[in-house]
């Protein structure tokens, strides 16, 4: 017997509509939305990818040549002592006055003793290793190799560079930090091939004659900047005992060809001409602006 309430029936042509995941309205608008997200998505990363492709910024520098390096180096000179090389000092000054080692070295001190060793040709030996005091030949407290830092932790840092260099003949350290200057002039008493020093110490060394310069053939400059960007060459004080030094000692070996100059790390920033520079002939420098 039924409860006297008519059963309800459906009407023909109609099917209940489903709820939860499976109702068809909800997939259609939650695979729409993914849709959107997804193509929002490859827009971005396409968008990212062309801008990055076309920034030049982006590329790396390429290092400087030695005809940069030395425009750059006697900028700097000219610039730090307020004069202007003349026409025949330039001149005189070629390419081949710098000790290119910058475009494979970069930041590796340990390939330092290749460079140096390269630089000295088939002689290599005789001059960096032996230890041997020659009278009349080879003058004591005269090194071969001399390398300027703007303090004495870099002075170390470098030599560490030609560790098996100074094995038989070892490297004499020529700054003021923990090192007395009568315990230098003891060592530059005998046969030294390779020094490393900073440039008041190494000026008064050669000011009181313990140090000579009749070996030197390579000077190598260390113009890495340090944490605060400053480097041998801006370093406050540091800066101008350098320069006292190079002008006292160093440049007229440069300008007669006696010395090669080694400048140790990039040129600041990639950027060593600011201004407008102008290409002249008869292999004339380029007019810097400092």
């Amino acid at each position: 017997m039924g409860s006297g309430k008519p059963e309800k029936t459906q009407k023909p042509g109609r099917t209940p509509k489903p709820f939860g995941p499976n109702n068809s309205k909800s997939q259609s608008k939650f695979k729409k939305k993914t849709n959107t997200k997804n193509t929002a998505n490859r827009q971005i990363k396409t968008k990212t990818t062309s801008v990055t492709g076309n920034n030049k910024n982006n590329q790396p520098s390429q290092p400087a040549s030695p005809s940069q390096q030395l425009r750059y180096f006697l900028s700097q000179f000219e610039s730090a002592n307020g004069v202007q090389l003349s026409s025949l000092e330039l001149e005189s000054i070629k390419d081949s006055c710098i000790l290119d080692v910058s475009q494979e070295l970069g930041q590796d001190v340990m390939k330092l003793e290749k460079h140096i060793k390269e630089a000295f040709g088939a002689k290599w030996k005789e001059e960096l290793c032996e230890g041997k005091h020659i009278e009349g030949k080879i003058e004591a407290g005269s090194p071969s190799v001399l390398v300027v830092a703007p303090s004495a932790l870099r002075s170390i840092e470098l030599l560490r560079g030609m560790r098996t260099l100074t094995k038989e003949c070892h490297a004499v350290k020529l700054f003021s930090k923990h090192m007395k200057i009568d315990e230098q002039v003891s060592l530059l008493m005998n046969r030294v091939n390779i020094a490393s020093g900073t440039p008041s110490r190494i000026k008064k060394l050669i000011d009181i004659e313990a140090l000579g310069l009749s070996r030197l053939s390579v000077l190598l400059l260390d113009i890495h900047t340090d944490i605060k960007g400053y480097s041998l060459l801006t370093l406050p004080q540091v800066r101008d005992e350098f320069w006292d030094l190079y002008k006292n000692y160093f440049h007229q070996q440069l300008v007669k060809g006696d010395l090669r100059i080694c400048l140790y790390g990039p040129i600041p920033n990639g950027n060593e001409f600011k201004g407008k520079s102008v290409e002249l002939a008869d292999g004339d420098r380029e007019q810097l602006d400092s």
